[in-house]
């Protein structure tokens, strides 16, 4: 089960999220302000975070950029709000999911699981079958260990998001080809649509811890209207 954080400031629907999330052996901690969800959030590892829009500090869409400043904590939105445009701009901000509101609480407990699954890489192997080994991704100085989410550069351990290191990690599992955008954001990002801004702002972050530049790239190459690939930095004339 996980540990949720419930940010919510309507005390009916708070209560009602907590007793039954509670009775589904979910650990919950709740508040009704973005600030003191911060505060939480960066005191405290939580599973996961159920975001309500509608706060009375801080409109939900600006608490979910601030909390992407700090955790790569999985957010689920849930919002009385059903314009697409705007659904569109919370993935793209950093949301992992959404839920429309009036919802159930074993629908939010679905959403829960299919999020932390994609998190956590999946869930159990087969039963009586010895776990595969682990493989680590090299691409010239690069290795990504996909098992223990960890990545390093000429043998230094690279900081990364969870984001990031997905982002690097999906290319890594393909060296030299090029990955179109649309299968980004499908696979790495689970969005069926969304905008290449999503793509090209983690491709910044990704390349300044790679020590490159779009001008000068040395691992992660794009092709304009194409996609991105990722190939080791080519040798000295």
């Amino acid at each position: 089960m996980a540990s949720v954080l419930v940010v919510e400031d309507d005390q009916f629907v708070r209560s009602a999220l907590i007793r039954q999330l509670t009775e589904a052996s979910h650990t919950v901690r709740s508040v009704g302000t973005a600030l003191e969800a911060l505060r939480e959030v960066a005191q405290i590892g939580f599973d996961v975070v159920i975001l309500d829009l509608g706060l009375p500090d801080l409109d939900g869409a600006e608490a979910l950029k601030m909390l992407r400043g700090i955790t790569d904590v999985p957010v689920i939105v849930a919002t009385a709000r059903d314009d697409e445009g705007e659904i569109v701009r919370l993935l793209n901000d950093g949301a992992d999911d959404y839920l429309v509101k009036p919802f159930s609480v074993a629908h939010l407990s679905a959403r829960m699981t299919a999020v932390l699954r994609r998190v956590r890489g999946g869930g159990a192997g087969e039963p009586g079958r010895a776990a595969a080994p682990p493989t680590v991704l090299r691409v010239g100085g690069l290795a990504v260990d996909p098992l223990r989410r960890q990545a390093q550069l000429d043998g230094v351990t690279l900081d990364l998001t969870r984001r990031e290191f997905d982002l690097l990690a999906y290319l890594a599992g393909r060296p030299g080809v090029v990955v179109p955008r649309r299968e980004l954001l499908a696979e790495v990002w689970r969005q069926a649509y969304g905008d290449d801004q999503t793509i090209d702002v983690h491709l910044s972050w990704l390349r300044r811890k790679l020590g490159e530049t779009a001008a000068r790239p040395r691992y992660l190459h794009t092709l304009r209207g194409v996609g991105v690939k990722l190939e080791p930095p080519a040798e000295p004339a």
